[in-house]
């Protein structure tokens, strides 16, 4: 066996029992044993296990993957970036607090890399929050700390103590997202009468029924989600809570009973989405789905297990769809099938009163959509009087 791969064997050992049982949990000859090679070899390459910890912090790239961000800045699109960062801890929770609660027994070299990698990583979420947020709140990086310590001390909690401070994971990540979306004196300036709305990208029609026309090929459960994307205004969090016990359908509605952060709502699935019509109230890509099910799961969108689908597993989804339509260009994001049947539904004559009811959200957060569709008006109007001009 060449040193080489010998100390590839024993990095990767090392890497794997840490993260399944933590470090203190982790002796050199469980390391050495996974490796096949004897402890002396260990010691005589990296001295005792920590000198694997050492190795694995200068060299590893970083010590997760990075969430992506959704959309611009919303408490749906910030919440869903907490729950992506919190599921990367969770896949480790030995590690997370063997790594963090042992730092101060490290040698200065170890506390070093550990320090240089967690700057790293902060540094990569205050990077995309730059992004999501632009100016006006909190400064990214002060954020970026903020979340990072947050989520980390949540893991730490539960991981070790068997008592949690929240009711639910949900209720946590719920409560985080709240306090995190509390305007600062910065908003409220910049969200006064002389500021510009949020940024409102609907879709273009023929893009949408591409889309539809995509996901029918696809599958039943793709399509049924695209439905509900498009002809309820459903956000991907709001689609993978939803049960089979959900929906009311008969021949003159089709309901969806969904769970809101502050209490349940109903939502009428339109059967017109852009001017095309998709089935009827009882025969729908929706119902379709459902009555091609044989499982018993409650949930109403499953994975490959059966297990209920997550917003992560739709966002990949999602992403196949555009990938087969959009060629060379940067894929739509699911928010913006929320912005496109909102202004639709404008465009169709509903009050901001009672799209605040069906979407759960204030009257003067709707106010961006309401802008759109007066824009999308007035285009359509002078592009009206355009047809009849007289020639000349």
């Amino acid at each position: 066996m060449s040193p080489t791969s010998t100390r590839h064997r024993l990095t990767q050992a090392a890497a794997e029992l840490f993260l399944s049982q933590g470090i203190s949990h982790t002796t050199t000859r469980q390391i050495a044993n996974m490796a096949e090679v004897n402890e002396a070899t260990l010691f005589r390459n990296f001295g005792n296990k920590y000198g694997l910890l050492l190795t694995m912090l200068q060299e590893a790239p970083a010590l997760g993957a990075h969430a992506p961000l959704h959309g611009e800045y919303s408490s749906e699109a910030l919440r869903l970036y907490l729950d992506e960062h919190l599921q990367l801890l969770e896949q480790f929770p030995n590690f997370v607090r063997s790594l963090i609660g042992e730092a101060d027994q490290y040698p200065p070299e170890h506390r070093q890399a550990l320090e240089m990698r967690l700057r790293e990583i902060q540094e990569a979420i205050a990077n995309h929050l730059e992004q999501m947020l632009g100016t006006g709140r909190l400064p990214a990086e002060e954020l970026a700390n903020l979340i990072g310590a947050v989520l980390v001390g949540y893991t730490i909690i539960e991981a070790t103590s068997g008592y949690s401070l929240w009711k639910s994971r949900e209720h946590f990540l719920d409560s985080l997202t709240k306090l995190l979306s509390l305007p600062t004196d910065a908003t409220i300036v910049n969200n006064s009468a002389t500021s510009t709305p949020a940024l409102v990208v609907d879709l273009p029609t023929s893009w949408v029924h591409q889309l539809m026309k995509q996901t029918r090929i696809l599958g039943l459960q793709d399509h049924a989600i695209a439905l509900l994307l498009f002809g309820a205004g459903l956000l991907p969090k709001e689609i993978t809570q939803l049960e089979r016990s959900h929906q009311i359908c008969d021949k003159s509605q089709h309901i969806l009973q969904v769970m809101g952060p502050n209490s349940p709502r109903q939502v009428p699935v339109n059967q017109w989405i852009l001017g095309k019509r998709y089935g009827s109230y009882t025969n729908n890509p929706l119902t379709k789905w459902l009555k091609s099910r044989k499982d018993d799961a409650s949930a109403m969108f499953i994975n490959a297990d059966g297990e209920p689908m997550t917003v992560a597993k739709l966002q990949e989804r999602w992403n196949v769809w555009w990938q087969e339509l959009i060629i060379g260009s940067e894929l739509p994001k699911p928010i913006q099938a929320r912005q496109t049947w909102c202004v639709e539904m404008l465009m169709k004559g509903i009050s901001l009163e009672n799209l605040s009811i069906l979407t759960g959200c204030g009257v003067a957060a709707l106010e961006p959509y309401a802008q759109r569709a007066r824009e999308k008006a007035a285009i359509a109007a002078a592009t009206q009087l355009d047809r009849k001009a007289p020639s000349a």
